[in-house]
């Protein structure tokens, strides 16, 4: 009874929670003016110099390749993966790559995408919107290995780990939420079984006819399904993909503005607590920028030990509230939970903490043998500094070239999987 009661009063006071904390931080920011002004600022700074520049070509590219059917068409060869591992309908398959080769916004609107047409339930939404949830590799090598750490090769571990620890934790999730039966939310009259007629192929003696179109014919089917669903020109898709990028460029320095302000509020509150701590928690940009200025030294930090490498993979991994809340956003109306989807973003960096401590040193040589040019460092890149943003796209070629590794990568998973679990059948 009283369960029930607390239960009632939660769902009854939920619609007031964001009136109430809009009120308590416009006070805070009346007691405090100059310091929320300064820490809006540094927000602000950090997205229009490093984020804004970084992200929009790629969120460009991935709006127009999900509008073209490429990304549907390699969902089809995703499907084994997605079923065996994840427990999920193959549908989903493309979302996967979206969400690692582009980030959790691309994720989150492609988990929508699919939600709308029905291909999948509202569980199935909040279950793939947190395995898809990753930060964008342009996050991770540009602002974070380059801008920050000054070291491309440490971006490139962080990015390695970060997508191992993510995978690992949705396949360790699907084991305790996922179904060994995947229910589709359409009816699909034409599996149903139909008693043979005495001219069917199974009297005769023939071969029957399989209802299962070939590989090859699924991939263009799924491609010009998606297409004609689209039916946009490309000129169309090109300006659209563009107004859609720089919208969701603004959602995302929104956020990292008004984060940036509660987390200078939360603070000087809590004086005690860590400013790392608070901004790890709370954003992933300010979280990943206080760790690295904090380190005693980029050196220190990278080759001193493990600690710091660890705790900044579990931060980027847990990607921040604020990442958290913007995918939610997106995903209203699948209605997808927040704690389950936290509960993943947990054990996502728990993974990546655990992973770090095992790779990181590994991961390091081998990328300063195998690629000696990345192992260096180049020059510092200031805030404030206006060739930023171009050397930020020079990195474009190699960022393109590891998102083709990543899907050629995922597609050999799903073969091999799709090969192990034939074998596994018995015959007959």
């Amino acid at each position: 009874m009283i369960n029930f009661r607390s239960r009632r009063f939660l769902s009854g006071s939920a619609p007031f929670i964001p009136g109430a904390a809009a009120i308590l931080l416009a006070i805070a920011i009346i007691i405090a003016p100059e310091a929320s002004f300064k820490a809006s600022l540094t927000g602000l700074t950090l997205w229009w110099t490093l984020v804004f520049p970084a992200l929009l070509p790629f969120l460009i590219l991935s709006e127009m390749l999900s509008a073209s059917g490429f990304v549907h068409g390699i969902g089809v060869l995703l499907e084994p993966l997605m079923k065996r591992c994840f427990r999920l309908p193959g549908a989903g398959g493309w979302t996967l790559v979206l969400g690692l080769t582009a980030g959790f916004p691309a994720g989150a609107g492609g988990v929508m995408q699919l939600h709308k047409q029905g291909d999948i339930t509202d569980k199935e939404a909040g279950r793939l919107a947190a395995i898809v949830h990753y930060a964008s590799p342009v996050t991770l090598l540009i602002v974070v290995g380059t801008a920050f750490l000054h070291s491309p090769a440490a971006g490139y571990a962080l990015l390695a780990i970060h997508w191992l620890s993510g995978i690992a934790a949705g396949i360790l999730s699907a084991c305790f939420n996922g179904s060994r039966k995947i229910t589709s939310p359409i009816p699909l009259p034409q599996v149903l079984p139909q008693v043979p007629k005495e001219s069917d192929s199974s009297l005769t003696g023939s071969r029957p006819r399989s209802k299962k179109a070939s590989l090859p014919r699924r991939i263009h089917q799924a491609a010009a399904d998606a297409r004609s669903r689209d039916g946009r020109g490309f000129g169309k898709v090109l300006g659209e993909s563009v107004s859609s990028a720089v919208q969701s460029l603004m959602i995302i320095g929104g956020y990292m503005i008004m984060f940036a302000v509660v987390v200078s509020i939360v603070t000087r509150l809590l004086p005690w607590l860590p400013n790392l701590v608070t901004a790890s928690m709370l954003e992933i940009h300010l979280g990943a920028r206080s760790m690295t200025s904090a380190a005693a030294g980029l050196e220190g930090f990278l080759i001193g030990g493990l600690l710091g490498p660890a705790l900044l993979s579990a931060g980027l991994a847990w990607s921040g509230i604020c990442a958290q809340l913007q995918a939610l956003t997106v995903l209203k109306a699948a209605n997808v939970h927040f704690l389950p989807f936290t509960a993943v973003r947990l054990l996502h960096g728990l993974f990546a903490f655990a992973f770090t401590l095992l790779l990181w040193t590994p991961l390091l040589h081998i990328q300063s043998a195998v690629l000696p040019v990345l192992a260096g460092s180049p020059p510092a890149v200031q805030l404030q500094d206006i060739g930023t943003s171009l050397r930020i796209w020079t990195l474009a070629p190699q960022i393109l070239g590891l998102q083709t590794l990543l899907v050629m990568l995922l597609l050999l998973l799903s073969a091999a999987v799709k090969l192990f679990t034939s074998s596994r059948r018995p015959s007959g």
